[in-house]
């Protein structure tokens, strides 16, 4: 006997990233749910039940994949239990989720509240896009300063946007107390928690509205798909699915979604190997001589440890440091050096990623023009992978070795 949705959201976590969304294939009995590659899907040929297919309340009615498709559908589902929404809606990338909410749940006039410290893709969508072209006004506060938000909130505030942790500063912000800051002032409370990989932090447990998460990182996990997610109440997805599913039409490819919804199996073991390596690199890191700086959640020495340690289950694995070096462009000898990580954009991979975010040059993706106060002449991102802990430790200390 099958299990419907609602009775899978009772199961363990664990539980349900291997069963919710999930069914056996009606016409060839597969037990994984096949791909469906149709732009087009039959119509009733009855006026009574045509407009089924255009309802959303109808969660498996599909007339036309840009609004919604089987695989998509799919997904959506097994995102919405682990996380604990009511509803999901996926986009064809997180900067496309985030898009979508803002676009959706904004007009001229409104204000905005967002953490500063964010990726430089959101940033420079609120801000040239939002609050130039379009009249919404914004406000960009350090947000694990409660106080910074509190006088930031103005009658107008109808969204306050977080971050955390933050990318590329891991910067943990007070997910329940931004939260009740928020909904005091009348705003909604949105949470990009990408960086939590999902299993290692819980934000609409600790009050938010909305969750975001870039699946294309840590919950697809493999470097080979990408996609992004809402996840919260049903009257706001209906919102955003009405205004940014059929207007802007960022749509998930029906393969990335079943590549995502695969990869979900096996995140929680993918999230604790992360957490266990990111530590124990974080450790090694901490105590080397040429580090100059490290900054992990997880470790004591991090500004918001005691933050990350109520609100987090575990640390997943994002790590920030600087190098002691007087010259910014010995970093490249120190990235030219390492064998087994790999400097590339990107996080949440299998392998492990770093990036050079260096203060010189015109470029805003590296850092220059947003993150300066933060990371002094230059800083690495480094993404934490699956590989043997001893491995990466010994490829690091001898890339450091490089750095004369």
């Amino acid at each position: 006997m099958s299990m419907s949705e609602a009775e899978k959201r009772k199961l363990g976590f664990d539980t349900r990233c291997i069963h919710s969304g999930m069914a056996v294939d009606r016409e060839t009995n597969v037990l994984k749910r096949p791909i469906v590659l149709g732009n087009s899907f039959k119509l009733a040929d009855n006026l009574a039940q045509l407009p089924d297919a255009f309802d959303w309340d109808i969660s498996h009615s599909f007339n036309y994949p840009r609004l919604r498709h089987p695989s998509a559908r799919y997904l959506e589902e097994r995102l919405a239990a682990l996380e604990g929404g009511e509803d999901c809606q996926v986009f064809a990338s997180g900067v496309a989720a985030l898009a979508g909410v803002f676009f959706s749940l904004l007009s001229a006039g409104d204000h905005v509240v967002s953490s500063r410290l964010c990726y430089i893709g959101v940033h420079e969508f609120l801000e040239e896009h939002l609050s130039k072209r379009f009249g919404v006004r914004l406000t960009l506060v350090d947000t694990t300063d409660l106080d910074a938000v509190r006088e930031a909130i103005e009658p107008k505030t109808k969204i306050v946007h977080i971050e955390t942790p933050a990318n590329p500063t891991t910067h943990v912000s007070d997910i329940a107390a931004v939260g009740e800051i928020a909904h005091q002032g009348g705003a909604l409370f949105t949470v990009d928690s990408t960086f939590s990989g999902l299993v290692t932090q819980r934000p609409i447990e600790l009050g938010a509205d909305l969750v975001i998460h870039s699946l294309t990182k840590y919950i697809n996990g493999h470097g080979d798909g990408m996609g992004g997610a809402v996840i919260g109440p049903t009257d706001l997805i209906r919102k955003i699915q009405n205004a940014a599913t059929v207007h802007l039409g960022a749509s998930i490819s029906p393969f990335n979604a079943w590549l995502i919804s695969r990869s979900i199996e096996t995140l929680p073991l993918r999230m604790a190997r992360h957490s266990t390596n990111a530590m124990k690199l974080a450790r090694f890191l901490e105590s080397h001589p040429k580090v100059k700086f490290i900054r992990y959640p997880g470790l004591e020495s991090h500004p918001q440890h005691e933050i990350a340690k109520k609100q987090m289950s575990d640390f997943s694995a994002m790590i920030n440091f600087g190098i002691k070096t007087d010259d910014p462009m010995k970093y490249f000898d120190f990235l030219k050096s390492m064998k087994i990580v790999s400097h590339a954009v990107c996080l949440g991979h299998t392998e492990s990623l770093i990036q050079f975010y260096p203060q010189a040059g015109d470029h805003p993706e590296l850092g220059v023009l947003n993150y300066p106060e933060d990371v002094g002449e230059g800083f690495l991102r480094f993404s934490v992978g699956l590989e043997d802990a001893d491995d990466l430790i010994a490829d690091l200390d001898q890339a450091l070795a490089a750095v004369k």
